[in-house]
C-alpha cells in the first residue's frame, strides 16, 4: 500500500496527463519513464479521471488500492544508483561516459549506455548560464538593428512589398528612431544613419551594430572588416563602430528587445498595411508619444524625458554638413574599359583592364581608385540606369577614331585631301542600301600611310574607271598606279545635232513643207 508521498507523485503525474502533454514530454519534465506514464494514463482513462475533477488525496489513495492492487509509485531510480560512488569519482576525473560504462561493466553492471548517460548528467555539477547587464553613460552608445516589418505599400507602384524596420536606440535613455525601408543596401544604411542623427540632434560616441553586410564585410571575433562606406560615415560624424561578435545578438540587447521586438509588438501589431511614407510619418509620432512616454521596464522612467533632460546635450554635435553618402564598391574593369556601378557604366584607363578597382559613388560624382586608393578616374553621376560615361583618353588610342566617326567629319576630312577624294567619299556615303561609314573611315585612315597628294590621285583614277571602292583605291596606292597617266578620252559630238525639232515633224504630218 502506498504512502501519502507516493500518492502526491501520482496526482502530479495525472495533472501532466490532463494538461495534454505527451508521454515523452512528461518523461522530460518529471523524469518518470514514459512506459510508466503510459500505464498510469491508461489507468486514469479507465477510471474516467481525465475529464472529471481529480479526487482528494485520500479518495485517490483508496481508488488506487481498489483498482490497482500492489501498485508501485512512478519510479525514476536509475539502474546506475548502486554504483553512485564510483560514477561520482569518475566524473570528477573527467572520464568520458563510454569509459564510465566500461568500468561499471567490469563491476557487473548490465544496464544500457543511455542509463549511464542520464545518471551522469544528473550528478554533474551544473553552472547556470548568466549574463552581465552593461549600462552606459548618457550619450556614450547607440545600438542599431534591422527587423522584418511585414509588407507595406510602395508609393511608386501601389503594390505590397516586403519592408524592413531600422531602429536606432540610445543605450542610456532608451529613446529611439525608427524608419521603414524596402531594402538593406549600403546607401540605404548610410541614409538611415544620417536621418537618425538629425532626428536626435547629435551623435553617440559609439555605435553597436550587427554584422549585416551594409556595415561589416567580414565578421570575425578579433578583427572584423568594416565596410569602407560605413567607415567614412563614422569618420565624418566622429563615432566609433563597435560590431557585435558573431552569433551574439545579446550584445545589443537594448535595441534587440526594446527596439525591434517592441516595434513589432506595439506599433506594427495588428496594423493594416499602409504606404511606406504614411508608416514612416506615423512611427515618428509613435516614438515621441507611446514609445517615448511609456515607463520603461528597466529604467522605470520615460525614455523621451530622460533623453531631453540629460542625454541630448551629451551627444556629439552634428557636423556642419551631412554625410555625402559615398558608397564604396569593389569592381573589375572589363575588356571594354568600363566598370559597372549602380547599374551604370563608367570608363577607366585601358591599362587597368582585368584589375579590381574601388568605385566610390557620391550624390554628384563617381570616383574610381586602384586598390591602393590612387584616383584614376572621375565622372559625373549617371542620371539613369544603363547610361555609359566615357573619357576618350581612357580608351586605346587606335580605337578612338572609329568611335568618333560621323558623316560630316568624314566629308570635311575628304575635302582637305581634294575634290576627287571628296567625290569618292560622297559616292560611298550615298549608298542607299549599306552603311558605308566604317568603309569611309578606313579610306581616310590611308592618310596615315600615304600622302594626301597620292590619295587624291588614286581617288581620281578610281573615279575615272567608275569604281571608287575602298579596295580599288587601296590597290592603286599599293601598286603605285596613281602615278600612271589617265587614259585619253575622245569627245563625242553632241547627239542633239542630228535630231529634228518637234515643230518640223508635226508640220510635215499636218501637210506642210516636205520633211527631209
Amino acid at each position: 500500500m502506498s504512502n501519502g508521498r507516493d500518492t502526491m507523485d501520482i496526482r502530479e503525474l495525472l495533472l501532466h496527463i490532463r494538461a495534454g502533454s505527451s508521454n515523452r514530454q512528461i518523461e522530460q519534465d518529471t523524469g518518470v519513464d514514459r512506459r510508466t506514464v503510459k500505464r498510469y494514463r491508461d489507468w486514469a482513462k479507465a477510471q474516467e479521471l481525465l475529464e472529471e475533477p481529480l479526487p482528494s488525496l485520500e479518495a485517490l489513495q483508496a481508488l488506487l488500492d481498489q483498482t490497482m492492487p500492489g501498485h508501485l509509485p512512478p519510479q525514476n531510480v536509475s539502474t546506475v544508483e548502486p554504483c553512485r560512488e564510483l560514477v561520482e569519482q569518475l566524473v570528477k576525473e573527467n572520464v568520458e561516459i563510454a569509459a564510465i560504462k566500461c568500468r561499471l561493466q567490469e563491476k557487473g553492471y548490465t544496464g544500457s549506455y543511455a542509463a549511464v548517460y542520464r545518471f551522469v548528467n544528473q550528478i554533474k555539477p551544473r553552472t547556470p548560464k548568466t549574463t552581465v547587464r552593461v549600462e552606459r553613460k548618457p550619450g556614450e552608445e547607440g545600438q542599431v538593428d534591422f527587423g522584418y516589418a511585414g509588407r507595406m505599400i510602395d508609393p511608386a507602384t501601389d503594390e505590397l512589398r516586403r519592408a524592413w524596420g531600422f531602429v536606432m536606440t540610445l543605450a542610456w535613455s532608451r529613446h529611439q528612431y525608427v524608419e521603414f525601408v524596402f531594402d538593406q543596401k549600403v546607401e540605404t544604411w548610410l541614409r538611415l544613419h544620417r536621418n537618425a542623427f538629425a532626428w536626435f540632434g547629435g551623435v553617440p560616441k559609439r555605435m553597436v551594430v550587427d554584422n549585416l553586410k551594409a556595415a561589416i564585410i567580414k565578421a570575425t571575433w578579433d578583427d572584423p572588416e568594416v565596410q569602407q562606406s560605413y567607415r567614412e560615415c563614422a569618420e565624418h560624424y566622429g563615432f566609433l563602430i563597435a560590431p557585435c561578435r558573431p552569433r551574439t545578438p545579446e550584445h545589443k540587447g537594448k535595441v534587440e528587445q526594446g527596439g525591434v521586438h517592441y516595434v513589432k509588438r506595439n506599433f506594427l501589431g495588428g496594423r493594416e498595411p499602409t504606404s511606406l511614407a504614411q508608416a514612416n510619418q506615423d512611427v515618428l509620432e509613435w516614438c515621441n508619444t507611446i514609445a517615448g512616454l511609456r515607463i520603461h521596464g528597466t529604467t522605470r522612467e520615460k525614455p523621451l524625458v530622460r533623453f531631453q533632460e540629460v542625454e541630448q546635450e551629451r551627444l556629439l554635435p552634428l557636423p556642419e554638413t551631412p554625410y555625402d553618402m559615398a558608397v564604396w564598391k569593389k569592381v573589375r574593369l572589363n575588356r571594354d574599359c568600363y566598370v559597372q556601378f549602380d547599374r551604370a557604366y563608367y570608363s577607366a584607363p585601358h591599362r587597368l583592364v582585368g584589375q579590381d578597382l574601388w568605385a566610390c559613388g557620391g550624390i554628384q560624382q563617381v570616383r574610381i581608385y586602384t586598390l591602393k586608393h590612387k584616383l584614376v578616374a572621375t565622372h559625373e553621376r549617371a542620371s539613369r540606369p544603363g547610361e555609359r560615361l566615357t573619357h576618350l583618353d581612357h580608351l586605346p588610342p587606335e580605337k578612338v577614331p572609329g568611335l568618333l566617326l560621323n558623316r560630316d567629319d568624314c566629308l570635311a576630312a575628304a575635302a582637305e585631301v581634294g575634290p576627287a577624294a571628296q567625290q569618292a567619299v560622297q559616292a560611298l556615303l550615298d549608298d542607299p542600301i549599306v552603311d558605308r561609314l566604317p568603309t569611309v573611315g578606313r579610306l581616310l585612315k590611308l592618310r596615315q600611310k600615304f600622302s594626301d597628294a597620292r590619295l587624291e590621285a588614286a581617288c581620281q583614277r578610281a573615279l575615272c574607271f567608275g569604281d571608287p571602292a575602298y579596295k580599288t583605291i587601296k590597290r592603286i596606292l599599293t601598286l603605285g598606279l596613281e602615278e600612271q597617266p589617265l587614259p585619253i578620252t575622245v569627245a563625242l559630238p553632241d547627239a542633239s545635232i542630228f535630231v529634228r525639232s518637234a515643230e518640223e515633224l508635226v508640220g510635215d504630218l499636218a501637210g506642210g513643207e516636205e520633211w527631209n
